[in-house]
């Protein structure tokens, strides 16, 4: 018997439920507060994936066939690192000018 190739939205839904479970079975284990932000943040999202099966309307702001846009998927890994207890990362700067030497 044959069985049907995997549903990639379904597939696509049950990773973002896991990486949401995830991070914060992460914070309670290592005793990290999360803000009421991100708390917030992350209830909404597994609301919006319970729901709809993904967790923002507007098809532009994500790829086909995700569960999360771009900015969540971010935003989830920064509060995933701050659960860790990571480091965040060094902002990088353009380039600039070098200062001028004075004139002897």
């Amino acid at each position: 018997m044959k069985r049907k190739p995997p549903d990639p939205r379904a597939q696509a839904k049950r990773a973002a439920l896991n990486a949401l479970k995830r991070v914060q079975r992460e914070a309670a284990r290592t005793g990290v507060e999360l803000s009421e932000w991100e708390g917030e943040f992350l209830g909404s999202v597994e609301d919006r994936v319970n729901t709809y099966g993904r967790a923002f309307g507007d098809p532009e702001k994500g790829a086909p066939g995700q569960a999360l846009s771009a900015l969540q998927h971010r935003k989830l890994k920064e509060i995933s690192a701050k659960a860790k207890g990571e480091k965040p990362q060094m902002a990088r700067r353009g380039f600039s000018r070098k200062p001028r030497e004075a004139e002897e």
